[in-house]
Parts: C-alpha cells; structure tokens; sequence
C-alpha cells in the first residue's frame, strides 16, 4: 500500500501481542457498555492498542474545537453519547476523562466554558462515570452524567446547546445511531454553518461484514437486516451484498454511508479506517463531519498527529514485549520524514494550480485542495514548507512567513506577478 495514499488505513495492528491485549475476535473497541471477556470490568482494566490513536485524536482535535468560540460568548456544549466508565482501572484516562481534562483547562486558562454531557447504559460503567464527573463538577466544571440510552437526551443536548459550538462523539460498539435520528439531529435541530455543529462517529465495518454477508442467507435474520436498514438510511446497502460478500462490499457500503450522511445533513465528511494489522479489513471506520473549512483543517493535522502517537506507543509496546531480532513495528511503520518529502512538492504543485486562477488564497479556504493525497498524512507546517518550496521556484512572492500572531491555516498565498 503506497505511503502516499491518503485513504490508507491506520495501521491498528496487534503484533506482536502484549498480554493486557485483549485477543477476543469480534471487538469494536469502543467504549460504552463494553463486555470484554466476559466483564465490562475486565474491558475497562486498562486502554487497547486501538484505543491509543481514538484518544489521541480526540485530545488534538477538541482543544481546537474549543478555541473557536469566541464569537459564541466563549461556550461549547459537547456530548458523549457512549461514554463508559470514563477511565481505566489502572488510571488511564478514557475518552470521558479526557474531554472532561481538556474542559478544565479551558477554563482556567482560556475562560472557555463546556457544558459536557456523557451517556451510558451499563448500570456497573455508570456508577464509576458517575464518581469521574463528580470530580469535575467539584472543579467547576458544568458535567453530567446520564444513564440510559442516548436517544433520550439528544433534546436536552440540543437546548442546552442553544447558541453555541455543539460537538457529538458517538462511539457505540455495535451499530450506528439511526440514520434518520442524525439526520434531525445534525440537520433540522442544528441547521446551517452557524454555530457549529460537528461529530466523530464510530461506524463497525465488522457489523456490516457480519450482517451484510448473511444478509442473502437462508439463515440470515430479516430483523438484523431490518435494523441496519435503520442505521443506513434504507436498504439500499443490500444491492453491495446482493451476489454474496466480497471484500470490497464493507467498504463500499462505508464509503455510501458517508456520502449519503454527508449529503443530509450538508457536512463534509472524512472517514478513517482503522484496522487491526496492516493489510487487514478495518474493524471501524471513524467518520468525522464538519461544516467548517477550518474544521477539516484541525482534523487533518489531529489525525496527522494522533497517528504518530499511535505508531510511537505500538513500538514502547513492542520494545516492552519482543526479543528485538524482528521489529515488525518499525518495518511496517512509514517513514515520517520521508512522506512528508514527498508531501511538501506535492502540495507545492496543487498551491501552483491554485494560484492560476490568479486570486491570492487562503490555506484554511482551499484545505483538501491544498494538501491533496496527503490530508491527514502530514501536519499543517508541511503547508508553510510547500509556500516556502513554491517561493523558491519563483511560483510566488509569498515566503511563507507570518506574523507572529498569525496561524499557519491564515496564511495568504499570492500568484506570482507578472512581467
């Protein structure tokens, strides 16, 4: 798989297996309601692998989601819709506990103010989430928690979000929300650009191998099938299964969601495979939406960032556990410096297509444009590298210089003058 393929997934891999790695077929890996070899308990003993970049993601992205709000009286409103116990028996910080950090700190440092909101089914999780949001609510932080199933406090999610920037992380660990339900959530109840509305949602591409290759079997359960018609929006995922399964099935399928749910509720969407091993089916995809610029933007450089992360603590896990004759994680892992050589003359050559038109731009306005192939791929100082490559060539006067309050995305590109 060519390192500059931007939909490539992220290398979730599981080899060599440290012991605290969960080794049940079947896991979603996410986070609400977990039974994990038999126990919800046993799942929240300590973070998986997969777990590392889903968290580090997250703790990229909501910070800058959190920034914007100061033209919405510096408030954001957020919700986990699956939020499980919050964090592990051994003191690593869950989703919960993270967001619940990062809501903290805003506060005390940036006067931002989160009113969080955390869902979760598992009478057992709710009891430990319930002990993690009381420690914030004791900081001052407006937490609360909820037990019971998401869609029963959506409404109150949305008008407590009346007026300000509203985030939703969905990660449930089976099937997806209803389709129709996003839909009025995400569209009728938080219509337009302003103020912004964006998700992460966990979408089980095992689920949909599981239902859609029986789905044409005598044995096949018309209720499942029904339940996944829900989930798409129609039936119209059955015509991908319609001659069997193929490996190509789930992903179109994923891919057909993504644009049908884009097209909805008038977002941009970027979904990111993650799998166990390179080369292997992704097990979920997490499908980001946004109506912002500025939003793929962040996301791309949190992706970017989160993945590097991951790749680091996979080889502390490997180092930890094998006898280092074959390290199979520093084999598998692209290069980062060489993608990102590769990166920078790229995005050079799509700013020079850009500038043709003969306008001045702005990185933030032309994002997917910009970074091409590489969205995701690289962070967002590789965008400065390629105006600075693209001055050297004489392809414009910008330097790719800014002033020192001036963010990388802000940056104006000009088109070269002319004799």
């Amino acid at each position: 798989m060519p390192e500059a393929d931007a939909t490539r997934a992220l290398y979730v891999t599981r080899a060599p297996r440290p012991p605290w790695i969960d080794q049940r077929l079947g896991s979603t890996d996410g986070e609400g309601g977990r039974m994990s070899r038999g126990t919800s308990g046993e799942y929240w003993s300590e973070p998986e692998l997969p777990s590392v970049f889903k968290h580090a993601l997250l703790s990229r992205y909501m910070p800058k989601f959190g920034g914007m709000t100061g033209a919405y009286g510096r408030r954001v409103t957020y919700l986990d819709g699956y939020a499980g116990e919050g964090r592990y028996e051994n003191g690593e910080p869950g989703s919960a506990a993270r967001i619940l950090q990062i809501a903290a700190d805003l506060q005390a440092k940036a006067g931002i103010h989160w009113t969080c909101f955390f869902a979760e089914k598992s009478a057992p999780s709710f009891a430990q989430l319930g002990s993690l949001v009381a420690e914030y609510q004791a900081r001052g932080v407006d937490a609360r928690a909820f037990r019971g199933d998401v869609l029963g406090y959506f409404d109150e999610v949305l008008a407590a979000a009346t007026g300000q920037p509203l985030f939703l992380f969905l990660d449930p660990c089976g099937l997806a929300l209803p389709f129709e339900r996003l839909v009025d959530v995400l569209a009728k109840g938080r219509p337009g650009p302003k103020p912004p509305t964006e998700f992460l949602l966990n979408f089980s591409m095992m689920a949909i191998r599981r239902i859609g290759g029986n789905s044409q079997s005598p044995k096949g359960i018309e209720r499942t099938n029904q339940r996944l018609d829900e989930v798409c929006g129609g039936p119209w995922w059955r015509d991908f299964f319609a001659g069997g399964y193929t490996r190509e099935a789930d992903e179109k399928v994923a891919a057909e969601y993504s644009a049908r749910l884009g097209k909805a509720v008038g977002m941009q969407m970027r979904s990111v495979p993650v799998t166990k091993a390179p080369g292997q089916k992704a097990v979920y995809n997490l499908v980001f939406g946004t109506r912002r610029q500025h939003g793929l933007w962040a996301f791309g450089d949190a992706h970017a960032r989160a993945r590097d992360t991951w790749w680091q603590q996979l080889e502390l896990h490997e180092e930890a556990t094998d006898d280092g004759l074959f390290p199979v994680v520093s084999l598998q892992r692209p290069d980062p410096q060489k993608v990102r050589d590769l990166a920078v003359p790229a995005m050079a050559d799509n700013l020079a297509r850009l500038l043709r038109r003969g306008r001045t731009i702005r990185l933030v306005d032309h994002t997917l444009e910009v970074f091409g192939e590489y969205y995701g791929q690289v962070t967002e100082t590789a965008a400065r590298d390629a105006i600075k490559l693209l001055h050297r060539r004489g392809g414009t006067p910008s330097d790719g210089m800014s002033h020192q309050r001036e963010k990388v995305y802000d940056l104006l590109v000009r088109p070269p003058l002319t004799r």
